[in-house]
């Protein structure tokens, strides 16, 4: 019998499929391992600290050498050609102003101030100038990179192996996974879920802002956004 012949567009079709299975194979679990072993298991211990770091390096590293490497493409400034900047400011305003309704009627109820004053304590946030450093650096820094891994690599890896809806819900549950674990270790179970809820629905927002402009500045903005409500809310629950 003569071996089953395939066209070349089917083969390269299945190619990209299983380089984007193993794309996020090797990405989506990092992070909740880093969270795992630095926050979880080895929080106070050199071993977690350092596997907690080498998690991230490997979460921001792993893009860029996946696209160089194996897909033979060049890095590009993503830049917002069809728009999405009113779009991107919209979502951001409406996410942030149901953060501060949340906020406002639940408040201490939903998060004991003792216990959130605590928690960052532990990790070196509870004074105001550390504060303030690490709402800045989660504004202007974390979010780029969380656009540039969970929106452009992860979404256009689920891209490859399904429809762009289902790609964009996939993307946005990849991103809120590590969230979950993370926020454990500082909210009861209560705002473990409301925290996640909210951390999924800016995931979609974000995706689908990628799909639908084809960069990620629109989400980066929406992102940011949000992150000043989330700091904000933060603020006035630790220090008043």
């Amino acid at each position: 019998m003569k071996p089953t012949r395939f066209p070349e567009g089917v083969h390269r079709a299945g190619s990209k499929k299983v380089r984007a299975a193993l794309a996020l194979a090797l990405l989506v679990p990092a992070p909740s391992l880093g969270v795992l072993a630095g926050m979880v298991a080895l929080p106070d211990h050199p071993v977690g600290r350092a596997l907690f770091a080498l998690s991230k390096v490997w979460l921001f590293a792993l893009p860029a050498v996946w696209l160089l490497a194996v897909e033979r493409g060049r890095p590009t400034l993503s830049p917002p050609r069809r728009g999405g900047w009113l779009a991107g400011l919209a979502s951001g305003l409406a996410m942030s102003f149901a953060i501060l309704a949340a906020y406002a009627a639940l408040g201490e109820r939903m998060i004991p101030r003792d216990v959130f004053a605590a928690r960052l304590a532990a990790v070196g946030l509870a004074d105001w100038r550390m504060y303030l450093a690490g709402a800045i650096y989660w504004v202007l820094v974390n979010s780029v990179l969380e656009e540039y891994v969970w929106r452009w690599f992860c979404t256009e890896q689920w891209r490859q192996l399904m429809r762009p809806w289902a790609a964009v819900t996939a993307s946005a549950l990849c991103f809120t996974l590590h969230h979950v674990l993370a926020l454990s270790v500082f909210f009861p179970p209560v705002a473990v879920a409301a925290c996640s809820t909210g951390v999924f629905a800016g995931g979609v927002a974000w995706s689908w802002l990628y799909v639908r402009y084809g960069s990620v500045w629109p989400g980066y903005l929406s992102h940011a956004i949000v992150d000043v409500a989330v700091f904000g809310t933060g603020a006035a629950l630790l220090f008043g």
